[in-house]
């Protein structure tokens, strides 16, 4: 197959698909009013932003409070734990709560959404379709509202919050919520189609032949599920634990209505920089670091599956 684009005999021009030769100015004109719109928007809103936030974050605070000069690596340095009244690793402990809560809600999406994915997958084309739509409907629904939701179903007076006071769950009189068991309950509400998605459209390509042929082999059902269903559902489980793992990194509403102070992450550390302390140049380097982070566990991933393939993740 020949190139899309190719050198003709005069160096000023280049042919384009379909033997049609053009020069330099009218290949780019043409890449502009294509790829043009899409490249600015993403410069804009994007790459411009992150540029604005990257020079804020080794900005210094006045005495007023404003971002100023000089230029520091104080905040990054406080972020590490050295401050003026010496080591204090609150910041990391933060970090550190924010995986664990990534990772745990991740966990749970998955052991829901892989049998629900499989029982979807189960049924005729039209109820498949009706069971997708009860997936999805809820994602309608603003996330603010489905937050406050869950704080009346679990305030002291709900039958839910009875039903666990009855079983020794809670004391008699408490509510459910503020407490890590709220915010879990919380966040894989929100995030659980982000993984039965991609699940779901594995399971349907699912070739069963090899199922067959395991089970002929004396393979266990156990053997069966890990060497045959897993390996050919793998790239949309860990499609759906990207989706799901990273968005829940930056979470803050959640953690801030349903677990109050003490699940605070580090997307409620970075709202409070930037609404009730106006620290604009720490909650810049926070949000960079944070991002950092992201784009570590992207570049880790790409490393790991795009070059060596999906095979080498079993």
């Amino acid at each position: 197959m020949s190139a899309p684009v190719r050198k003709v005999a005069d160096k000023q021009k280049v042919e384009a698909v379909g033997g049609e030769v053009l020069t330099v100015p009218q290949l780019l004109s043409r890449a502009a009013s294509t790829a043009g719109p899409g490249v600015l928007w993403i410069f804009l809103f994007l790459v411009l932003p992150m540029m604005i936030l990257l020079v804020y974050s080794f900005l210094t605070r006045d005495e007023l409070g404003n971002a100023s000069l000089p230029l520091t690596f104080d905040n990054y340095v406080r972020f590490a734990g050295w401050d003026v009244l010496g080591y204090d690793a609150a910041y990391l402990v933060i970090v550190g709560r924010t995986i664990i809560v990534s990772l745990v809600t991740t966990f749970f999406c998955v052991l829901i959404a892989y049998p629900l994915a499989f029982f979807i997958a189960g049924h005729e084309p039209r109820t498949r379709d009706r069971l997708m739509v009860f997936v999805i409907v809820p994602s309608w629904v603003n996330l603010v509202i489905r937050t406050y939701a869950f704080m009346i179903v679990f305030n002291p007076s709900s039958p839910v919050t009875q039903l666990a006071a009855a079983l020794g769950f809670v004391k008699p009189g408490d509510g459910l919520y503020p407490s890590d068991f709220a915010v879990y309950v919380g966040m894989v509400n929100i995030f659980l189609p982000f993984i039965v998605l991609p699940l779901y459209s594995a399971v349907e390509r699912i070739d069963w032949s090899l199922l067959e042929a395991a089970q002929d082999l004396y393979a266990t059902k156990t053997q069966a599920f890990f060497q045959v269903l897993i390996p050919q559902t793998l790239p949309g489980l860990v499609a759906g634990i990207i989706l799901t793992a990273i968005p829940a990194l930056g979470m803050f509403v959640v953690p801030d209505l349903l677990g109050g102070a003490k699940t605070s992450l580090i997307g409620n550390a970075i709202a409070q920089q930037f609404g009730q302390s106006r620290d604009y140049p720490f909650g810049a380097a926070i949000s960079f670091l944070v991002m950092g982070l992201t784009l570590l566990v992207l570049y880790l991933y790409s490393r790991r599956v795009g070059e060596q393939g999906m095979r080498d993740l079993l």
